[in-house]
């Protein structure tokens, strides 16, 4: 797995769209690989615009939601703006028990997200 990378990335303009290749994110290797790829990809822009891409994810573990806080403190160390997109209903109700909903913004599609940055 771990020669496998986690996630597919793509540009939209000046934003940066991070897609999940995992339908579970919950091995802890792979998350671990995941959140330094995604982190590579951030420390390469300059006040990045990103979108994680959430369709087709159906379970995060805690340990990816721990993740998530990172990159998305990353993206604000270097001025830049995040976007959540596609969450599953029952990955959301998590977001909103823990009040992550409130931490990041969610949009209900990649485009959403994408036009949010403009």
């Amino acid at each position: 797995m771990a020669d496998k990378s986690p996630i597919r990335s793509t540009r939209h303009g000046d934003v940066l769209v991070i897609a999940f290749a995992e339908r579970r994110i919950t091995d802890e290797v792979v998350i671990h690989q995941m959140g330094e790829e995604v982190l590579g990809l951030i420390d390469a822009e300059s006040a990045p615009k990103i979108v994680l891409d959430f369709g087709g994810v159906e379970h995060l573990s805690s340990a990816a939601l721990g993740v998530l806080i990172s990159v998305h403190n990353r993206v604000k160390s270097r001025q830049g703006q995040m976007r959540l997109s596609a969450i599953a209903k029952p990955i959301f109700e998590v977001f909103r028990i823990t009040k992550l909903d409130r931490l990041f913004q969610v949009h209900e599609s990649v485009d959403q997200a994408v036009k949010s940055l403009a």
